[in-house]
């Protein structure tokens, strides 16, 4: 068995070229020109690399872009201010804080005054609370991402096993609520989850977001699975080279695997254009017009 490549890459270009078009559509027929603004505290580098990604994608596509970078020592106080200006910007439509934030800034006090319409990434508890009740009108980007994958490359998911590895507020959780409302039986496991490879041998449909290179095994995999590696990690070989490998041991894994995402290539090309379509929907629903067709 081969396994079908599930091509992040070239889906997230086909969505950019529609969201880019309905933003210029957004513009030309009504002077709106959607907004996002990225705030970063202090510099961890990766970080520092999706801000600039981000920013640079939205000002690519035409849209209104504004980058704030705070130092580390930035106290919780100054954080929460600039996030208040924000959601008073008429200007800025969607609102991105970069995690993980310094030890003296609390993530749940900056979600807690994040305006949720402007809350691009869903992740205050309204947004949470509007998908785990079928309600959301932003949806985290990543697990957005990934079940545009599904759809596009395996179809009706209603009835399937999914099982999804790891159970972030950024990713896991919001991922299983999604996949239910799509019909599927979901498990979600974690670190303390036992017997894991055997209740991944029953997944059809395995979804690995824990954070460690490999972990997720190919004799893991139930025969014909489509398999969603959400890992990006950087590891080093002998050779001192680095590379950037998933969660999955993906050469094992696409020998029994029905369909599989490629790291790099898979689901992080995604999350950036979902983050634009995101601050797209937002720029239409804070002017009151119907979301546009994408």
């Amino acid at each position: 068995m081969s396994a079908k490549i599930i091509d992040g890459k070239a889906f997230a270009s086909g969505l950019r070229a529609r969201v880019q078009a309905q933003g210029e559509r957004l513009r030309r027929e009504h002077g709106i020109v959607p907004g996002l603004a990225t705030v970063l505290v202090g510099a961890d580098p990766a970080s520092e690399v999706y801000v600039r990604n981000k920013n640079k994608t939205a000002e690519t596509i035409g849209f209104h872009s504004v980058s704030h970078h705070l130092p580390a020592s930035a106290s919780e106080a100054e954080v929460l201010s600039l996030v208040r200006a924000l959601n008073a910007d008429k200007s800025v439509h969607g609102i991105l804080v970069q995690m993980p934030l310094p030890a003296q800034v609390r993530e749940a006090a900056v979600l807690d005054t994040l305006d949720p319409a402007k809350d691009v990434d869903a992740l205050t508890p309204t947004n949470a609370g509007l998908l785990l009740s079928g309600r959301a009108h932003l949806v985290s980007c990543t697990p957005a991402g990934v079940m545009m994958l599904l759809k596009e490359y395996v179809g009706d998911i209603a009835g399937m096993d999914a099982l999804v590895i790891g159970r972030s507020l950024l990713f896991g959780k919001p991922a299983a609520q999604l996949l239910l409302a799509a019909n599927a039986t979901v498990t979600m496991a974690h670190s303390r989850t036992r017997d894991l490879p055997d209740v991944a041998r029953r997944a059809d449909i395995l979804v690995a977001a824990i954070g460690k290179p490999g972990f997720v095994k190919g004799d893991w995999v139930k025969p014909g699975a489509a398999v969603i590696d959400v890992g990006i990690n950087r590891v080093t070989a002998a050779d001192g080279k680095t590379a950037i490998v998933g969660d999955v041991d993906y050469d094992a894994a696409a020998k029994l695997a029905g369909a599989i995402t490629p790291v790099p290539g898979g689901v992080g090309a995604m999350t950036i254009v979902c983050l634009m379509r995101n601050t797209l929907l937002a720029a239409a629903a804070q002017a009151g017009l119907p979301p546009p067709n994408i």
